[in-house]
């Protein structure tokens, strides 16, 4: 059987392990597991949105609304922009595939960072396109426009703050860089983590009213984080309508669910919560870093849900990932990407108990 040839050189995205299969093939309890791997929102969602679900629970065999217009008027309300602005996708994963599949072909190419999210080369590849990355995972000015300037690439992806690292770029390097690359080439500001980033230091905030004033700049944000939706998959990309008007050329009708939309709603509208998990994250996450300190490995600043181990010769973040996994603790082992390192997801302070307790075994 012979399948297009771009297939050839495309590695399949690998997820962070569930729990189910943890249990399967370890023998170990469900209760027992701590997942610490996919950057989920470890106090779940929140009331509102679980009351909106439930509300919604007889109509799940009705298609949603599929102009989205009470998504789009709430996302246009919190972010003062116009409906029309704003495309929903089933995570902002999707809109990265609609401007990969609306922009992209064997004859262009994309640029990213060194060390970024898989899916921007995945989604790439399938098109055919050719993939340029910087030497280094931040986003360096002077090393993202010599790329540019020898490759002059379709799409630019600036990730901030960037997944799986954890570090951000300021609110003002990004947009020196958006004004210095070409109207030829779109530029896309995924802000998944940027509730995270934005409480955190706000030099590092970033909204989509501040890139609407460029015709060649899309802002991706996600429900799957801080809003504790990582499974109703809801996310969105908000540009100037010209773009958007293309993107929507690509997308499916009824691409969320009629739950999801219900869901993502109910949670746009919920401020508390999304502070709520933001501080439980900012105090946890300092056990992360002393943690650490104490143990004599680095770990990269985060602007994110998690944190990053970094280890030297003297440790091996696979042989640590499969050993912690053995004892019920997931994380994401980045070996994949070219580090000796680990993404951990900051949880509860239960979970994070765990973690440290199973690891602090394993160092000894």
């Amino acid at each position: 059987m012979k399948f297009n040839r771009v297939l050839e050189n495309i590695k399949i995205y690998e997820a962070g392990k569930p729990i189910e299969l943890v249990v399967r093939e370890f023998g170990i309890a469900p209760d027992d597991v701590v997942k610490l791997a996919s950057n989920e929102n470890p106090i779940g969602t929140s009331p509102a949105v679980k009351q909106a679900i439930i509300e919604n629970a007889d109509k799940a065999h009705l298609y949603p609304d599929d102009s989205m217009f009470e998504l789009k008027e709430a996302l246009a309300r919190k972010y003062r922009v116009n409906e029309n602005n704003i495309i929903i996708g089933a995570g902002s994963d999707q809109v990265l595939e609609f401007l990969s599949r609306a922009l992209l072909n064997e004859n262009e190419s994309v640029l990213m960072s060194g060390v970024t999210f898989a899916m921007y080369e995945i989604y790439a590849k399938q098109m055919g396109a050719k993939i340029y990355k910087t030497a280094n995972y931040a986003h360096s000015y002077d090393e993202f426009m010599e790329a540019y300037t020898m490759y002059r690439p379709k799409l630019v992806y600036i990730c901030t703050p960037n997944n799986p690292t954890g570090d951000a770029t300021r609110k003002e390097d990004v947009l020196r860089l958006i004004e210095a690359i070409g109207k030829e080439s779109v530029v896309v500001v995924d802000g998944a983590y940027m509730e995270y980033a934005a409480a955190k230091d706000a030099k590092y905030a970033i909204t989509p009213k501040d890139l609407l004033g460029y015709e060649n700049v899309i802002y991706l944000g996600t429900f799957s984080k801080a809003y504790g939706l990582g499974g109703m998959r809801v996310g969105y990309g908000i540009a100037q309508p010209e773009l958007i008007d293309a993107l929507y050329k690509m997308r499916p009708p009824f691409n969320i669910s009629t739950l999801s939309l219900a869901a993502a709603i109910a949670a746009c509208g919920d401020d508390a919560f999304v502070a709520e998990s933001i501080a439980l994250h900012q105090e946890q996450i300092q056990r992360y870093e002393a943690f650490a300190k104490a143990n004599g490995f680095t770990y990269i600043e985060s602007y994110t849900n998690f944190i990053t181990y970094v280890f030297d010769e003297t440790m091996d973040s696979t042989q640590i990932a499969d050993a912690l996994l053995k004892r019920g603790v997931i994380i994401r082992n980045l070996a994949s990407y070219g580090m000796n390192a680990m993404r951990i997801t900051v949880g509860t302070a239960k979970q994070n108990d765990v973690f440290f307790k199973h690891f602090s075994e394993l160092l000894v």
